[in-house]
C-alpha cells in the first residue's frame, strides 16, 4: 500500500458509547510516537443519546485543523457507517465490531480498544505506546491493558504510515492550557457556574485543588461568580473566573464595578454559537463586540485571544500578571474549538513575564486606595495589613470616599486611564501580533482560526497571516503598517459579520472588503479556507 504522509480517522458512536475517551486514547498514543497529532470533537447538547464523533488527523509535520475526507472511519454504531461512508476516501476502510472477534463481549469500553489495538497493528504501529497511553487516560486497567493487546494480536500490518521523528510530543487541549497557566501563575481561586464550553477549565482544575492548593467554587449563577470573583481578589486572592457568552451578559454590571473599584480581575471567556442558548456544545466568535464593550461607562480592560493551547498557556500568565499589576479587568477569549480540540506540540516556550501579586508587604502610613501616581497604578494593600483598603462602585476621592464633585470625577477618570500609555508599552513587548508566512498577499484573523489558516497557507506561497492576540488595547500603529504593505487583504473569522474587521476599522481605518466568513457553528478547515483563498489571488 502507498504510505500515506497524513492518515485522518473518524470515530462515531452513539452518545455514552466512549468516543471522546477513544480518541484521546489514540491521540495520545500517536503523539508519543513521535506524530502530530489534532482532535477535532463533535457532539450535540444532549445530556442522553444523540449522535457524537470525533476526527484525529495524524501526520510527521504540524497538522493544526481536520479534513473533511476520512482514510478510516471507525464505526461504534451502524449509524456511524451510514452518516460518514460517503466522505471514506476512495482508498480508505470501515473498521467496526463485525472486523473483530469479541467472544460475547458486551463491555463497549473493551471493544473500543480491541478496535484500537486492532487499528495499530493494521498500520504497524508499535504495541507499547499504546498501553502506556491506556494507563494514563484509563488507569492501571487490566481488562484495558488486555483488550488492547488482544486487539493488536488478531490483526495483520498491511498500511504503513510515513515514519515520524520518533520525538514524544506534548498532546494538549486549549483547556488544559488555561487551567495549567493558571496554576503556573498562582491561582488562588477559581470561581464558575457550569457553563459549556467554559466548564473544561473548572473540571480539569478541580482535579488539581490539593495538588495545587488551589480552591474551586461552584456558585448558583453567573452574577454570584462575578461578585464572588471580586470579593475573593479585594480579599489578596489571585482569581479567576469561567463562562461563557450567555453568562457574561449576566455579569455585564459587576465588571462595570471592576472599571471603578480597580480589583484586579481575570474572565475566562470561551465563545461558543449564539445568541441566547444558540448552539451551546459548537463554535464560533461572535461574542467580540461584547467582550470589547462589556459593562456600563467608559474603563480600561484588556482583551486577550490565544490561538492554540501552546499560547493559551502563555496568554492565561500574561493576563494575570497584567491584571495584578494594573488592576484591570482582563478577559481570556477561547471558544469552543479551541477549549476541546487536542493539538500536538514539540515544545513549550518559557513564559515572558514572572507571575506577581503586586502587594505591598510594607504597611504604608496614610495609605491612600486611590493614590493618584504618573502611572496610574495606585499601591496595593488588602484589609488585614492594618490601614482601613477600600474598595468602592461609587466615584470617589484618593481615600476611597464617595464624591459626586466635578474635580474629583475628573481626576479620578484621568487616574485611572493614566495607566493605558504604560499598559501599550508593556503590551508591545508582549507580542501583541505575528505574522506567519512571507506571501505579498495577507489573511487576517484571531483566536482558534489560526489553526487552520496555518494549515492553508501551505497551499499559498504568495500569502502570509496576521494574527492579532491583543484586542484591547488594539495594536493600532502595528497593524496599521502591515495592512498598508499588503497587496490583497482577506479577512477569516467564525461569525456573520466580520467582527474583527469592524474593529481594525475602528483602530486604524482600514478596511477589509473581501471576507470568507462560517457561521454554521463549525470551524474552518485548512482545505476549506485555501480554497476559498485562491479566488481571491486569480481575481
Amino acid at each position: 500500500m502507498a504510505i500515506p504522509n497524513k492518515l485522518s480517522i473518524l470515530i462515531g458512536g452513539k452518545a455514552g458509547q466512549g468516543v471522546s475517551k477513544t480518541s484521546l486514547l489514540l491521540g495520545k498514543a500517536l503523539s508519543q510516537i513521535g506524530y502530530y497529532v489534532f482532535v477535532y470533537r463533535d457532539y450535540p447538547s444532549l445530556i442522553r443519546g444523540g449522535h457524537n464523533f470525533d476526527i484525529i488527523t495524524v501526520s510527521n509535520k504540524p497538522v493544526l485543523s481536520s479534513e473533511p475526507h476520512y482514510d478510516v472511519i471507525v464505526a461504534l454504531d451502524q449509524d456511524t457507517v451510514k452518516k460518514y461512508k460517503a466522505d471514506l476516501k476512495p482508498e480508505g476502510f470501515i473498521l467496526s465490531e463485525k472486523d473483530i472477534k469479541t467472544e460475547g463481549i458486551t463491555n463497549q469500553t473493551t471493544i473500543n480498544n480491541i478496535l484500537l489495538g486492532y487499528l495499530f497493528r493494521l498500520y504497524d504501529l508499535p504495541l507499547k505506546p499504546l498501553l502506556n497511553s491506556a494507563r494514563t487516560v484509563l488507569g492501571h486497567n487490566i481488562s484495558a491493558q488486555n483488550a488492547l493487546k488482544e486487539g493488536y494480536k488478531q490483526a495483520k500490518s498491511l498500511y504503513r504510515l510515513i515514519p515520524s521523528d520518533g520525538s514524544p510530543k506534548y498532546f494538549l487541549s486549549g483547556s488544559e492550557a488555561v487551567a495549567s497557566g493558571a496554576i503556573t501563575a498562582g491561582l488562588d481561586d477559581y470561581i464558575a457556574y457550569p457553563i459549556t464550553p467554559a466548564t473544561p477549565v473548572m473540571h480539569l482544575l478541580a482535579k488539581k485543588q490539593k495538588e495545587a492548593n488551589i480552591s474551586v467554587i461552584q456558585l448558583e449563577n453567573e452574577i454570584a461568580v462575578a461578585n464572588a470573583a471580586l470579593g475573593a481578589s479585594f480579599g489578596g486572592a489571585t482569581v479567576m473566573l469561567g463562562t461563557s457568552g450567555a453568562g457574561l451578559s449576566l455579569m455585564a454590571e459587576a465588571m462595570s464595578m471592576e472599571g471603578m473599584s480597580e480589583i484586579p480581575l481575570v474572565v475566562y471567556l470561551a465563545q461558543r454559537s449564539g445568541p441566547a442558548t444558540g448552539i451551546p456544545t459548537y463554535s464560533g466568535q461572535g461574542d467580540l463586540e461584547e467582550i470589547l464593550n462589556i459593562g456600563h461607562g467608559e474603563f480600561l480592560k484588556i482583551v486577550i485571544a490565544p490561538g492554540d493551547p501552546q499560547e493559551a498557556f502563555q496568554r492565561t500568565i500574561e493576563s494575570f500578571y497584567l491584571a495584578l499589576k494594573y488592576h484591570l479587568l482582563v478577559i481570556l477569549v477561547s471558544d469552543k474549538h479551541l477549549a476541546e480540540s487536542y493539538y500536538t506540540f514539540t515544545s513549550f516556550a518559557k513564559p515572558r513575564v514572572i507571575p506577581q501579586r503586586f502587594i505591598k508587604k510594607a504597611i504604608i502610613k496614610n495609605y491612600k486606595s486611590y493614590l493618584i501616581t504618573k502611572n496610574g497604578i495606585s499601591p496595593r494593600l488588602v484589609p488585614g495589613q492594618g490601614p482601613v483598603v477600600r474598595a468602592t462602585s461609587y466615584e470617589h476621592n484618593e481615600w476611597g470616599y464617595t464624591i459626586e464633585d466635578s474635580q474629583w470625577a475628573t481626576k479620578m477618570t484621568d487616574k485611572r486611564w493614566r495607566k493605558l500609555p504604560f499598559l501599550q508599552k508593556e503590551i508591545s513587548r508582549l507580542s501583541p501580533i505575528a505574522t506567519f508566512g512571507k506571501g505579498r498577499n495577507l489573511i487576517v484573523g484571531w483566536g482558534s482560526t489560526k489553526g487552520a489558516i496555518l494549515d492553508a497557507l501551505r497551499y499559498l506561497p504568495d500569502w502570509r497571516f496576521l494574527q492579532i492576540s491583543y484586542l484591547s488595547p488594539f495594536p493600532s500603529q502595528k497593524v496599521k503598517r502591515i495592512l498598508a504593505k499588503s497587496k490583497k487583504v482577506v479577512l477569516v473569522e467564525n461569525n456573520v459579520t466580520g467582527l474583527l474587521g469592524k474593529v481594525i476599522a475602528e483602530n486604524t481605518g482600514y478596511l477589509i472588503k473581501d471576507k470568507i466568513l462560517r457561521y454554521d457553528a463549525r470551524p474552518f478547515t485548512g482545505e476549506m479556507i485555501a480554497q476559498k483563498i485562491k479566488k481571491y489571488t486569480n481575481r
